[in-house]
């Protein structure tokens, strides 16, 4: 029989160094799997393939856009310039911001993860800080030095919106891994969530069924609000 649990899509990561295989490959964290599933989804991976896109959205009831080492393109954003650290995998960001224009287009629940957060503000019309340390003074330690299933530094969340009401709490101890942020908001996006140096780390679009986006890591689950997340998330993409 037919599942009831939502059928929620993953991206992928994509590597051509030879730590796992001599060819290319497909990578995907085991905690983000575990996540979704602990939050009651059937959670599918998603290959680099811009042509699928409108297959793969037939069958998808959600979709995550997750982290990874690299970044968005400046130039998708109209930046003239471009950071000497910026580093890019063209190909799954022509994916990701096709599935995630579309999903939008379907007003289906999208959850941004990290890079995905930043992504998403992109496709939303916003722009990025292309490097962190080079744009905003004292800043903290956003590439955190501690392993990832440990706390890097706070986030206070904005009241009134979607993610304070899901995580119910003002502030969270967050993981952090990224040198680029969120900087000018796309098209009716809000902020829901900010860093003590100023720095975005979470944004929403009131307008859709489900949008978030966050700059941590809520698939390590590190405390409750996390958790809240995954449930709220799997619980927007529900079938009837």
């Amino acid at each position: 029989m037919p599942t009831d649990r939502p059928l929620i899509g993953l991206t992928l990561d994509h590597e051509t160094a030879e730590t796992y295989s001599k060819f290319p490959w497909y990578a995907l964290r085991q905690n983000y799997v575990d996540w979704m599933t602990a939050s009651g989804a059937v959670p599918v991976a998603l290959p680099h393939e811009p042509g699928l896109v409108e297959d793969l959205m037939m069958h998808l009831d959600g979709l995550v856009v997750t982290g990874g080492a690299f970044d968005v393109d400046p130039a998708l954003f109209g930046a003239r310039e471009r950071h000497a650290s910026v580093t890019t995998k063209d190909r799954r960001t022509a994916f990701e911001a096709a599935i995630t224009r579309q999903a939008l287009a379907q007003d289906l629940p999208v959850l941004g993860i990290c890079g995905g957060e930043q992504l998403l503000n992109v496709v939303l019309g916003g722009t990025l800080l292309q490097h962190i340390p080079s744009a905003v003074a004292a800043a903290l330690e956003h590439e955190q030095p501690n392993p990832r299933d440990e706390p890097g530094h706070a986030v206070d969340l904005v009241d009134g919106t979607r993610l304070a009401t899901i995580v119910r709490s003002t502030r969270l101890e967050v993981n952090s891994a990224h040198h680029q942020a969120v900087d000018d908001l796309g098209s009716g996006v809000v902020v829901n969530a900010v860093a003590p140096d100023g720095v975005i780390e979470g944004i929403e679009h009131p307008g859709y069924r489900f949008c978030i986006g966050v700059q941590w890591h809520p698939e390590f689950a590190l405390q409750d609000g996390d958790r809240r997340l995954g449930r709220a998330f799997v619980a927007a993409a529900g079938r009837p």
